[in-house]
């Protein structure tokens, strides 16, 4: 059985993809699901990327509507994919990823790719990256993605903030 986060955004996807419509609310929220926060749902199909939607800050009360929102989003809104189609439900595997608030970074020595996420931010524009990708083993690296994803250039300056995630899978 998949964690309790977890199970509630495949719940949502499914529900949503099946019948078109939101599921309700859990009744009784496990005590995870009723803080606020950030929260990233991604979803892989044959191990490669299908979709991924999040939050870097809370936009709904709890995170149980946080997962609920994003799931579906990350099935039917990334716009790298076409949206999730019923016959292509069994092959998902899921990921949600519940982040601490992010914290402005004054030296790139305080980053580390496994265990931070980052956020860069110029003139309105923001990327952000999760830590702990599979092929971004530097800073560098993860910060040259923060900046593509946001169009930010590489000589541009940027705010650049951290957070850690704790990933369910």
């Amino acid at each position: 059985m998949a964690h309790p986060l977890v199970q509630l955004a495949i719940d949502a996807i499914h529900c949503f993809v099946e019948e078109g419509r939101i599921i309700t609310q859990p009744a009784a929220l496990a005590d995870e699901m009723q803080e606020r926060a950030g929260v990233f749902v991604s979803l892989k199909k044959h191990g490669e990327l299908r979709g991924c939607i999040g939050t870097f800050e809370p936009t709904q009360p709890n995170v149980a509507l946080e997962i609920t929102h994003n799931a579906i989003s990350a099935a039917i809104r990334d716009p790298r994919f076409p949206p999730v189609r019923p016959d292509e439900l069994p092959e998902l595997s899921y990921s949600v990823d519940v982040l601490t608030k992010p914290e402005p970074v004054a030296d790139t020595k305080d980053l580390e790719p496994k265990r931070y996420g980052v956020i860069v931010e110029s003139g309105g524009r923001r990327g952000l990256l999760l830590p702990d990708l599979e092929g971004v083993d530097t800073v560098e690296h993860q910060l040259s993605i923060a900046r593509q994803k946001a169009g930010i250039g590489e000589g541009e300056p940027v705010k650049t903030y951290r957070f850690e995630v704790k990933r369910y899978k």
